[in-house]
């Protein structure tokens, strides 16, 4: 069976309720190692899993070896951290019941919301977020081609996340029941950006849109950060500073709170040229 595509029904069948008879997947042509499903939200168990994943630590190859054979199944895969201050997902205090549908919002409409909410707060805004000014620039062009295969860039850089080894305390590789990768913090309920956004699926709009453009792969979550593949990044200094325009606007602490004070020394440094993009919302 084929992985499910963008034209396919909105909503899916779930293949996780399959593994808790039957817990190797072998029903759904996979062999899974010991695992967990997670069901637990913000307002107890859902009334399906939400994701599985492995009990113990994912190693180089791990992507590789189960993302295609799970993608046929309807899952897709996801590194997450289980380890960290917050622990691991089934303490996220995810919000399932709160999202909406990611193709039922225009992300450039979203962006320009964002971008007006944005530059509500930095005092030196001028500097910081030149060379635009208050006006919403509009959505970096798309590149003519994607140089890599975004699906193989997506396991090389999962690779390059497990063996850097600083990413994670405790990688565990998930699988995920999503149309698409860029829906995966929605389908899970995801409350990383709450502060920011309550409805992680009009972030997901924006990740769709990436995910044309610039053949990214949601590859991580931890509790508070989302980490991207990116098949085809920005090349030129203005190619990077567009983009860097839209990072700004879908999560202004990296530019407000990171190491990044102006957009322009983001673009350089975070941006043009980077197979790695990296959301963390306070």
């Amino acid at each position: 069976m084929a992985p499910p595509t963008v034209t396919d029904m909105a909503t899916l069948p779930n293949p996780l309720p399959t593994l808790a008879a039957d817990p190797s997947g072998r029903s759904l042509g996979l062999g899974l190692p010991l695992g967990r499903l997670i069901d637990e939200t913000n307002d107890g168990p859902w009334h399906e899993p939400l994701l599985w994943h492995a009990e113990y630590a994912a190693s180089s190859g791990a992507w590789t070896a189960l993302g295609t054979p799970a993608a046929r199944a309807g899952l897709l895969p996801v590194l997450i951290e289980a380890g960290g201050s917050q622990g691991g997902p089934d303490e996220w205090q995810l919000m399932p019941g709160e999202m909406s549908y990611p193709g039922d919002h225009d992300p450039e409409e979203l962006l320009t919301e964002y971008w007006a909410y944005a530059i509500e707060e930095p005092d030196d805004l001028d500097e910081m977020i030149a060379p635009y000014d208050e006006t919403w620039p509009g959505l970096a062009p798309s590149p003519e081609s994607l140089p890599a295969d975004p699906d193989t860039r997506a396991a090389e850089t999962a690779d390059v996340l497990l063996d850097e080894g600083s990413w994670f305390k405790e990688p565990r590789l998930a699988l995920v029941p999503a149309r698409r990768s860029a829906d995966i913090p929605a389908a899970i309920g995801w409350t990383g950006p709450l502060n920011y956004e309550n409805d992680v699926a009009r972030l997901c709009a924006v990740l769709r849109s990436w995910e044309d453009r610039f053949g990214i792969r949601v590859i991580a979550l931890t509790c508070d950060q989302l980490v991207l593949s990116v098949a085809a990044p920005p090349t030129t200094k203005d190619e990077a500073e567009a983009v860097a325009a839209e990072h700004f606007a879908f999560c202004p602490d990296n530019i407000i709170q990171g190491d990044h004070e102006t957009l322009r020394e983001y673009a350089e440094q975070a941006v043009l040229g980077q197979r790695i993009w990296s959301f963390w919302w306070d």
